[in-house]
């Protein structure tokens, strides 16, 4: 697959994939092939400083003639609406919480990555492109990635500079930890309170421009429709959720950064208001949804305990760093109190795999391997279904090492957070962890300047199918995240701007119009349907679906009867299910309703594009397509391309675009950790 020429030229080192198996058969139609045209050339050291360059300029009274709508307080969308505020646009900001702080950025623990080379370890601007590039699996674009790692060191300091407050070593310079899949420690972190810390940071840049009138602020507000005028995206349809007012916002362009669609699969980590339904809508609506197939699972997070739980809670991957992850050698031994199992009857499994990185693998790895483990029948915990799903993360030797209080100081609110969730004293015992949905890599496809097939539609954060390929390593999506709101979409949206200020349009146009009316009708028809069945119970049943076909592994088989479970479980849905209350008022009912009707389209989309992706590659693992030893084998022969999906009508089928992925600076290369 790959040359062997110099790789600091421009020499292309990939052939084009030319995909001869076709498991997906008869579940889809082949489209054209598409390119990201606005991908730069040259030395990718250079790509992102020519582009910028390039890029036209819009001057300041101009930008107070254009209104950007932002859908979206998180990490990015917070940040785009800070910087696009400051630059003098005018800015709308629409999110589905009481504020722009409970945004589920707010949830992020472990740390963010940048290259700054504060521990002298070797790390470079190059090296956390190569770690993330690999990370990924060779499935992402190299020349997004590199752009990330070159705007990471510039985070650190927008952060700090507001007043984020990062660890920081006893000199009083900012700390750094290692985080898994690297070899480096080049993780800010703030506590275990990362994301809360930068998204405070975010939220009073963006507070500050509200304040000057640059910004406007919509809470409670939950975008249920784009409207597209003369096929630009000019606005969209919202929802006032306490009083239930359909609203309608115009402006000149509109950014989604409305956040991942993990909860499709009922349990996960996300928030539980954490939906699919602003990208789906724009999906429908046109917007190629590339990738939908890769999801994050995370390695680290508190068992499932029974049917009662309605998510499920992270614990930060840094616990990886001093905490020994293993299970008993013997299924009996199981039960037994896990201080009572003798050193030379524990199996620390990820160091014994793989004892070039031990613990800190990448996220993929050690969540597919407790899964194993726990299917061998060596799992502790309680029963849930068959098995017991869970591992030890064991403190025993820190704690030994480097005394309780140090380890008090590293980790004491996320060990207090565990206790009081579980009972458990993790300084006592050893935490129970297992793998749970907590990112997605896919999502609506951008070009490189983050602009959708749809013009004037801009994606950034975690629902634009992200900069990281198959598997995101840990302090990434903090990462893309700002990176995405404070560099690089105010960089290059304003190349689209530059033709602005747009024709007026209002709300009689018959395309607004037109897309008011399809909101309407959509509700009315929930309210109507009064079956028997609970939205809660749709959506739990698709999660389920989900996790067992679709989740840390997948097979021919299973993604053909998840689909058509799913497909079975949609039509009872829209014939049997019962949405209480009225459409004029605060209606939780109704809220769910749409957005698990947008997660059921998702869900048989996603079991597509698994089935059709017949390799295994980062969090997407096909139990065909394995090594002898069973790590994840890639096909770039057939599959070195990014999925584009194109929605195909009401009971049509989804349409395949496929963007080759060219790499110019890096081979791809079976990853290996061992």
């Amino acid at each position: 697959m790959a040359s062997t020429v110099d790789v600091s030229g421009n020499t292309v080192l990939t052939t084009p994939p030319n995909q001869q198996s076709d498991d997906a058969h008869g579940y889809y139609t082949l489209g054209e092939k598409i390119a990201d045209t606005k991908a730069p050339a040259g030395a990718i050291k250079d790509r992102w400083t020519t582009h910028k360059m390039n890029n036209r300029l819009v001057n300041p009274a101009n930008r107070r003639k254009l209104d950007v709508i932002i859908v979206g307080t998180g990490l990015a969308g917070g940040a785009a609406a800070a910087t696009m505020g400051e630059a003098g646009y005018n800015v709308k900001s629409f999110c589905y919480q009481d504020s722009p702080r409970r945004a589920h950025s707010i949830a992020a623990q472990g740390g963010i990555n940048a290259a700054k080379n504060y521990k002298e370890d070797g790390d470079s601007t190059y090296r956390l492109f190569y770690d993330t590039v690999k990370g990924g699996d060779y499935r992402s674009r190299e020349s997004n990635v590199y752009r990330l790692a070159e705007v990471s060191a510039n985070i650190i300091d927008q952060c700090v500079a507001q007043g984020v407050p990062f660890a920081r070593e006893y000199g009083g310079l900012l700390d750094n930890r290692s985080f898994g899949g690297v070899q480096v420690s080049r993780t800010f972190y703030a506590r275990g309170q990362t994301g809360q810390q930068l998204l405070i940071g975010a939220y009073q840049a963006m507070e500050r421009q509200v304040a000057a009138g640059t910004v406007t602020q919509y809470t409670r507000h939950e975008m249920l429709e784009l409207i597209l005028v003369d096929g630009k995206a000019r606005g969209i349809i919202a929802r006032d959720m306490v009083t239930g007012a359909i609203e309608t916002h115009l402006a000149d362009v509109v950014v989604l950064a409305s956040g991942g669609y993990g909860n499709v699969f009922y349990l996960s980590t996300n928030a539980m208001g954490s939906n699919v339904t602003a990208a789906w809508r724009a999906h429908r609506k046109g917007a190629y949804m590339a990738n939908p197939c890769y999801t994050q699972i995370h390695p680290t997070c508190i068992p499932v305990s029974g049917d009662h739980q309605s998510k499920l809670t992270l614990m930060s991957e840094s616990l990886r760093n001093d905490g020994r992850i293993w299970v008993p050698k013997k299924a009996e031994d199981c039960t037994k109190d896990p201080r009572d199992i003798p050193e030379e009857d524990r199996d620390y499994y990820l160091e014994r795999i793989y004892p070039s990185f031990g613990n800190l693998v990448p996220r993929d790895i050690a969540s597919r391997q407790a899964k194993n483990v726990c299917d061998e029948g060596r799992g502790v915990g309680p029963m849930v279904g068959d098995f017991r799903r869970g591992v030890y993360l064991d403190f025993a030797d820190a704690i030994e090492r480097l005394g309780e209080d140090a380890v008090r100081e590293k980790y004491d609110n996320l060990f207090d957070m565990y206790e009081r969730i579980t009972g458990e004293n993790p300084y006592e015992v050893p935490m129970r962890i297992y793998p749970a949905v907590h990112y997605v890599m896919g999502g609506l496809w951008v070009d490189y300047d983050l602009q959708s097939n749809i013009e004037g539609l801009f994606v950034t954060g975690e629902a634009n199918f992200s900069d990281h390929g198959a598997n995101r390593l840990g302090a990434s999506a903090l990462m893309q995240g700002l990176a995405d709101g404070y560099f690089v979409l105010p960089n290059t949206i304003r190349e689209y701007l530059a033709d602005g200020p747009f024709d007026a349009i209002d709300e009689s146009h018959p395309d607004v119009v037109a897309a008011r009316t399809e909101v309407e009708d959509r509700i009315q028809k929930f309210l109507s349907i009064n079956g028997t069945r609970t939205v809660d119970s749709y959506h739990k049943e698709l999660g389920n679906i989900m996790w067992e076909y679709c989740g840390m592994e997948r097979t021919e088989d299973g993604l053909r009867k998840a689909i058509d479970m799913i497909r079975e479980l949609k039509a009872d849905f829209w014939s049997n299910v019962k949405v209480l209350g009225t459409a004029d008022s605060l209606n939780q009912s109704l809220e769910k309703a749409g957005r698990v009707a947008d997660f059921l389209e998702l869900g048989e989309l996603m079991c597509i594009d698994a089935l059709n992706r017949r390799e295994s590659c980062g969090g997407h693992f096909r139990a065909e397509s394995q090594t002898e030893d069973g790590e994840a084998l890639r096909h770039d022969e057939e599959f070195a391309y990014v999925a584009a999906w194109e929605f195909g009508g009401e009971g049509g089928q989804p349409v395949l675009h496929k963007e080759d992925l060219v790499y110019t600076a890096i081979e791809m290369k079976q990853r290996s950790y061992k």
